[in-house]
């Protein structure tokens, strides 16, 4: 229930019990009031001039003094349940009117905060630059919508922070890197570099194209935390494909079946991150499954207004409990991280680039082995 609607039903119940203990105050006194006799000061008075006359009995009297204390007990009751129905009628009307009352004030009065909230819905969307600013009276929602400018104003300085850190370390990492490689491969192009010499390259080869991965997964995970620096009309079909054909002498040389269904669908984004994605999601299908009779299936369809890109694989069999840790950095099964050479980071990157796009990320463990990963993206407008 909003707060709207509890904000009303609050107000208007308050009235209605106040107008309910009223009506009883008013009841009581009047029931108090009234006299519960109302044709015995009539008698006595009638009696008495009667024996003033000399008259001690007058069986006509008598009879015409009954009808009067009846008429008046009945014009009394008349009274309190006329009193009592017309209260309860104006009760309800007020009552009635009342909700419609209660729901325009707390409109009015919850006015600031819809507009606190869609500030926040745009900028969860786009942009910490903008902020909700808001004019009024000082009061608890003028303090709220201050503190979380507050809060986007140091959000924003944050990530402008990291936004820099990440386009500083992407070149002051790379390039250390890119050097050792040259220099190694310049030592194993040599054909007079001894044998020891050239395992030793070869071994130092591996460790650099290791720290050159983990380095560039790092930086794709920070810059899709961002905000997206482009947005595209993609098919994500296609994406999936060039996947796929880049993948494919990993899959021939591991001896993997690959069932393949992709239907175009357009989605807005950015291509570059959709495709590390995609072959993320490849990847770790192909890394990750057994050595005999293994197969990885690819699906690209359409549901329900989304994009779904589902890849399934065989491989060995993972925990339930284990499956929402994968999707941590660095968190890799024990009895598979050392023999399939990742760097911890495919997940992780595929959570953080869906989340960017608005999408959202599901994995589940098969019962034979292996994992059925299920991500859903928005399809463009």
């Amino acid at each position: 229930m909003k707060i709207r609607t509890r904000l009303t039903v609050l107000y208007a119940g308050a009235l209605f019990l106040a107008g309910a203990l009223l009506i009883g105050l008013i009841y009581f006194y009047l029931e108090q009031s009234l006299d519960h006799r109302p044709g015995a000061a009539l008698q006595a008075t009638i009696r008495q001039f009667a024996e003033q006359r000399g008259a001690r009995s007058f069986p006509r009297l008598d009879t015409l003094m009954t009808l009067v204390t009846n008429q008046a007990e009945q014009q009394r009751q008349a009274l309190m349940h006329g009193m009592l129905r017309w209260s309860i009628a104006a009760l309800v009307i007020i009552s009635v009117l009342a909700c419609g009352a209660g729901w325009l004030l707390a409109g009015r009065a919850l006015q600031p905060l819809q507009e606190v909230t869609a500030t926040a819905r745009r900028v969860a969307g786009r942009s910490l630059h903008e902020r909700i600013a808001l004019d009024g009276p000082d009061d608890e929602i003028k303090e709220l919508a201050d503190t979380f400018d507050a809060m986007l104003e140091r959000l924003d300085r944050a990530f402008d922070s990291q936004h820099r850190f990440v386009a500083n370390a992407s070149h002051e990492l790379r390039t250390p890197l890119t050097i050792n490689r040259t220099l190694i491969e310049v030592a194993l192009d040599d054909p007079d570099t001894p044998d020891s010499t050239r395992r030793l390259g070869e071994t130092l080869l591996a460790v650099n194209q290791r720290q050159e991965r983990l380095i560039d997964g790092l930086l794709v995970l920070a810059s899709s935390d961002q905000q997206l620096p482009t947005r595209e009309l993609t098919d994500l079909a296609e994406i999936v494909r060039h996947a796929l054909e880049t993948a494919e002498p990993a899959a021939r040389s591991a001896c993997l079946d690959m069932r393949i269904s992709l239907v175009p669908c357009v989605v807005q984004g950015d291509p570059g991150l959709l495709e590390r994605l995609a072959a993320n999601l490849v990847d770790n299908a192909i890394r990750y499954n057994i050595t005999e009779q293994g197969w990885v299936r690819t699906s690209v369809d359409i549901r329900g207004g989304w994009a779904l890109l589902t890849v399934e694989n065989s491989g060995p069999v993972v925990a339930p409990a284990d499956v929402d840790g994968l999707f941590e950095p660095f968190r890799r099964l024990a009895r598979t991280a050392s023999s399939a050479g990742g760097t911890g980071l495919g997940l992780s990157i595929v959570r953080s680039v869906a989340n960017a796009h608005g999408g959202r990320v599901r994995a589940s463990s098969r019962p034979d082995g292996g994992l059925l990963v299920e991500v859903t993206l928005p399809l463009a407008r």
